[in-house]
């Protein structure tokens, strides 16, 4: 496991076969590489990368998990969805406390971007990393989006 320090604390990038399988929050200090992930994940911190190219693979879960978090990839940069609304993407609208459990389970956040998903009304709510990880990783993608905004 690769070790990069970020805003947010160290992070622990797995990678398997030049893809990325997995994502840690409080990774212990290890080996630094060279791997595309970890140059993007600092251009990410860096607000210079909005979308992330490098390919990562879902291992395990169950099969809502990996729905869920196929939805999770998809929410673009800056934007924030609802629980209940990925429930309801899904085709079960009373399926958002099992939205957020499978959120917490996301193997590689950050990369897939499960601080992007909110609880109802917009609500700070869970986070596998910790509310102060979320609430920063969602203030910075709000100021980079702002200041492209306003160029």
């Amino acid at each position: 496991m690769y070790v990069i320090d970020s805003p947010i604390g160290p992070l622990g990038v797995a990678v398997e076969g030049g893809t990325v399988v997995g994502v840690r929050f409080g990774a212990r200090p290890g080996p630094s590489g060279d791997h595309p992930a970890l140059s993007q994940l600092e251009a990410y911190f860096a607000g210079e990368l909005t979308d992330f190219t490098v390919p990562f693979e879902f291992r395990g879960g169950s099969e809502f998990e990996r729905a869920v978090w196929a939805e999770i990839a998809a929410i673009p940069y800056g934007e924030m969805i609802t629980y209940g609304a990925i429930a309801t993407a899904l085709g079960d609208p009373g399926a958002a406390r099992a939205v957020g459990t499978a959120c917490n389970h996301n193997p590689i956040p950050v990369i897939v971007p499960c601080h992007r998903v909110v609880g109802a009304g917009n609500k700070m709510v869970g986070f596998g990393g910790g509310l102060d990880r979320k609430r920063k990783l969602l203030e910075l993608e709000a100021r980079v989006a702002l200041a492209r905004a306003w160029g």
